[in-house]
C-alpha cells in the first residue's frame, strides 16, 4: 500500500520517469542488492532521461519540420556538391553554438530542404529550439500578422528560435514589403541565433532577386 502511495505521489509530481523506474525496481528482486544510492541514482537517471526525451519530442514537434531527416541518413555518395569534410562539421551544431549561418543552394532535386531539415533536426536533439518555413508561407504569414496587429509578436516568435530555417527564398522577385520584413526577422536574429536559408538561386545572383540594393 505505502509503494502504491509512493507511486501515485510520483505521478501527481509530474515524475513520470521516476515513478516508471520505481515501479520496474519493485518487480526486480535482484534490485535488493543495490545500496539505496545506487537504487535511487537509476531512479533519478531514469526521470532525466524521460524528460530530456520528451523536451527533445517537442522540440521536435514544434520545429515543424517539412521532412522527417536525419543527418544519419544524408548520402555522401550521390554527387551533389556536398563536402563531406564540412557537413561533418556541421553535424556536431558547433554553427549553432556559435550563431553562425548556413546557405544551401542548388537546383530542384538536389536535396536542399533534406539537408536543412536534417541539420534542424540535430539541433533539437541537441537541446537547440528550431523552426520550418517555406519562403512563400514567411511572406504570407508576415503580412497576414501586419494586417491582424500581431506583427511584432510573429517577429518575436520567429527570433526566439535557436534555428530559423527558411527554405526556397527567392522563388520570385521581392516586394518591398516582403524584403523589410526578411531584414527585420534577420536583424532580430543577427549575433545571436542561427539561421538556414535555401535556395535555388547563386548567392550571386541575390541583389537582383531582393531588389533593394541597401536591403539585400
Amino acid at each position: 500500500m505505502l509503494n502504491q502511495q509512493t507511486l501515485n505521489k510520483l505521478y501527481e509530481l509530474k515524475l513520470t520517469g521516476m515513478a516508471e523506474a520505481f515501479a520496474d525496481q519493485l518487480n526486480q528482486p535482484d534490485m535488493d542488492r543495490l545500496s539505496f544510492a545506487e537504487r535511487f541514482g537509476l531512479i533519478v537517471d531514469r526521470q532525466w532521461t524521460w524528460k530530456e526525451n520528451n523536451r527533445m519530442d517537442r522540440y521536435l514537434k514544434n520545429a515543424k519540420l517539412k521532412l522527417n531527416a536525419c543527418v544519419e541518413d544524408i548520402d555522401y555518395k550521390t554527387p551533389r556538391g556536398i563536402d563531406q569534410s564540412v557537413f561533418m562539421s556541421l553535424i556536431s551544431c558547433d554553427w549553432v553554438r556559435r550563431q553562425h549561418n548556413i546557405i544551401l543552394t542548388g537546383p530542384t532535386g538536389s536535396g536542399k530542404t533534406f539537408l536543412a531539415c536534417a541539420l534542424a533536426n540535430k539541433a533539437c536533439r541537441e537541446g537547440y529550439r528550431a523552426f520550418y518555413i517555406r519562403s512563400p508561407k514567411f511572406s504570407y504569414q508576415m503580412a497576414l500578422s501586419r494586417g491582424d496587429g500581431s506583427y511584432g509578436k510573429t517577429i518575436n516568435k520567429l527570433a526566439k528560435a535557436h534555428v530559423l530555417v527558411i527554405d526556397d527564398l527567392g522563388l520570385a522577385p521581392m516586394t518591398d514589403s516582403e524584403r523589410r520584413d526578411l531584414l527585420e526577422v534577420v536583424e532580430e536574429r543577427h549575433g545571436h541565433a542561427s539561421t538556414i536559408v535555401t535556395s535555388q538561386l547563386p548567392v550571386d545572383l541575390w541583389h537582383e532577386q531582393i531588389g533593394d540594393p541597401t536591403i539585400a
